[in-house]
């Protein structure tokens, strides 16, 4: 069907001018494009679209973590299903009906508590100078190279911030009863000793001997599972900003003019550091509350000017600020806007000289006492400091503008030059490079190869490309990356003949009858065991708990704790799948150790979590219960017809 497109051009286009071009006069430009819209989309919450490419980032994001923490054991079917994507879906509804819910209580969040989660975040601690205070410039770039402002990230912030209230109020007031979290605390440590016996295949492995006629019906009924993959050798290309960047070097004068420029950027505005002693008087406090705590605020001035050497020891016993009382009332090293006091507390901490003392400064917070203890004056950075973070800045800049430029010519010369990538490899000056292919991801290769992004993967099986061999289209992997594959050789998933795996399918068979075995013999041990009550042919007694299983298979763990307590010994059989089988006595119950507080403590708090986390969950139900949720078409496909819900 491509090839017929790629051949037919222009009878191509003036179909679509035929089809298209009436259309418009019956429904306009606006209405014929919101057929499509949709398209665009998977699901909304009152009216809030959920993007597909939200939705997509939000999947790629998941995928990668996995690969990272799994590595060769990662595997994308397992994780890369329909309950997946349902389940990812409803996490992203979730997140919206919970921020529709906090915008229509008018929830935010104060300067203060920003600035906190701000100072608390590890990135930006790393951009702490030797003095404790904030490189704001590196700040700046930092959020430059994200596109954001610092106004911006601090909305997004607040927002984040606005948006855990609802949750985190749930979560502050759960509560579990003491009695409760004693008797489940008890059951946890309650012991029960056991002893087991096991039925392993392996013993039974040199009993069978299965006869050619057995391998020949497992082979028949089981072929799918020795066959070989789909297997595709490929010519492929990887444009992406770290390739073009690899070929930009800056000049000299290219730096200086970004520069000069930019010379904002390297210019650092006068910090001071001050120390300050507030006496805490709310702006919706009453008259006489804040006519004492401004005696208060002057006494202390008084004994201030005394004693101007003692500022520390004054602020330490007396200032009502918790975070800097501890510290002599020092704040660190800060610019304009930078603390929470506002304008008054700005305007009068930057008139100070270092060493001088203010007067008494009232702000929202209450009344301040502030000295300056040091002075940074406005600084430039010389060309020659910044000379090598600029190149990398500017070469990473360039980078992303080539991607962007050169992304659609890109994906044109690879769709309209089907039979070949090298016309696309020279225009680019990207290198044509070779591998062999699975359907499956590789987990050999780094978890962020676009060898294994599955839409790649897809594109290069599709009939297109293996049976017409043409180029696939440009698959955006993401991280400003477009990969292109033409198949230059292709083998179909194949069973092999019976008689060249007939060893492997012998293995097989021997296992599952070796296994059955195993299972026949323990069943009938369980039943002989019940009737004699007998004790011969077990282990020794083990002391199990839930908490220390002590090498007991979790399914073996369950099945004996699930016996009746009041009806000892009890016997119970195990199936452990391929392990085999195993049969436990259990003679007796063994109460666990007195609990101690702190350990009590501890699991009262848990036992309240996980009560908490459920009705955090009922919370957001009842909030989607509420909300209109509507679906467009399926995950996979991108179709577009609406669902309610």
């Amino acid at each position: 069907m491509l090839d017929f497109f790629r051949n037919h051009k222009r009878l191509m286009m003036f179909m679509l001018i035929l089809v298209i071009v009436p259309g418009l006069g019956f429904v306009g430009i606006q209405g014929f494009r919101g057929f499509f819209d949709e398209s665009a989309n998977v699901a909304s919450v009152n009216g809030h679209k959920i993007t597909r490419v939200e939705y997509d980032d939000v999947m790629r994001q998941q995928l990668d973590r996995a690969r990272q923490m799994l590595g060769a054991q990662f595997d994308m079917k397992s994780f890369d299903t329909p309950e997946r994507r349902r389940e990812m879906l409803d996490g992203l509804i979730e997140q919206r009906v919970l921020a529709d819910e906090t915008q229509r209580l008018h929830l935010t969040a104060s300067d203060d508590a920003v600035r906190r989660v701000l100072l608390n975040d590890p990135v930006i601690s790393s951009l702490k100078n030797p003095d404790g205070s904030i490189d704001v410039e590196r700040y700046k770039q930092m959020l430059a190279m994200q596109g954001m402002t610092p106004d911006q990230y601090d909305e997004r912030v607040r927002y984040s911030i606005a948006t855990q209230q609802l949750p985190a109020s749930i979560l502050g007031s759960a509560f579990t009863s003491k009695t409760l979290a004693q008797h489940l605390t008890e059951l946890a440590e309650q012991q029960r000793e056991v002893q087991g016996i096991a039925f392993h295949p392996r013993d039974y492995a040199a009993k069978v001997q299965p006869t050619d006629a057995q391998l020949q019906a497992y082979y028949d009924a089981h072929r799918n599972d020795f066959a070989t993959p789909a297997t595709a050798t490929i010519q492929y290309l990887v444009m992406s900003a770290a390739t073009l960047g690899a070929s930009i070097q800056p000049s000299d004068a290219d730096l200086k003019k970004y520069y000069d420029d930019n010379i904002a950027h390297y210019r650092t505005e006068a910090q001071v550091r001050a120390s300050h002693i507030l006496i805490v008087a709310p702006k919706d406090a009453s008259a006489a509350d804040k006519t004492k705590a401004r005696q208060k605020a002057e006494e202390l001035l008084a004994q201030i000017k005394a004693h101007p050497d003692q500022f520390t020891q004054i602020a330490q016993a007396n200032s009502q600020d918790p975070g800097s009382a501890s510290k002599g009332g020092d704040l660190g090293f800060f610019g304009r806007g930078m603390i929470a006091g506002g304008q008054a507390f700005d305007d009068a901490v930057f008139a100070l000289k270092k060493n001088e003392v203010s007067g008494i400064v009232q702000t929202d917070f209450g009344y301040h006492i502030i000295k300056v203890t040091d002075v940074k004056p406005e600084a430039t950075k010389p060309f020659d400091e910044v000379k090598d973070q600029i190149a990398k800045d500017l070469k990473t800049q360039l980078a992303s503008k080539a991607f962007s430029d050169g992304s659609e010519g890109f994906t044109s010369i690879v769709y309209e030059k089907a039979k070949s990538l090298q016309p696309a490899a020279e225009k680019f000056k990207l290198q044509l490079q070779t591998a062999t292919v699975t359907p499956r991801p590789d987990p050999k290769l780094p978890p962020d190869s676009p060898l294994n992004n599955p839409k790649f993967l897809a594109a290069v099986f599709a009939n297109d490309s293996v049976t017409a061999r043409n180029n696939t289209q440009a698959i955006d992997v993401g991280g400003n990356t477009l990969i292109a594959a033409r198949v230059t050789d292709y083998k179909a998933a194949a069973v092999p003949a019976f008689d060249t795996i007939k060893d492997a399918v012998r293995q097989r068979v021997i296992a599952a009858q070796s296994n059955d075995a195993a299972h026949k013999d323990g069943v009938a041990k369980l039943a002989e065991f019940e009737k004699s009550k007998a004790t011969t042919g077990f282990s020794s007694p083990l002391k199990v708990s839930r908490n220390d299983a002590q090498g007991v298979p979790p399914a073996a763990l369950s099945a004996i704790y699930k016996a009746d307590a009041q009806k000892l010994p009890a016997y119970v059989g195990v199936d452990l799948g391929d392990d085999g089988y195993a049969i436990y006595r259990v003679n007796s119950v063994v109460a666990g150790a007195a609990v101690d507080p702190q350990h009590l403590a501890a699991a009262q708090q848990q036992i309240a979590q996980v009560n908490a986390q459920s009705d955090v969950q009922a919370y957001v139900e009842a909030l989607r219960e509420r909300s209109k949720v509507k679906f467009y078409g399926s995950l996979e496909s991108g179709g577009v017809q609406a669902n309610e819900q």
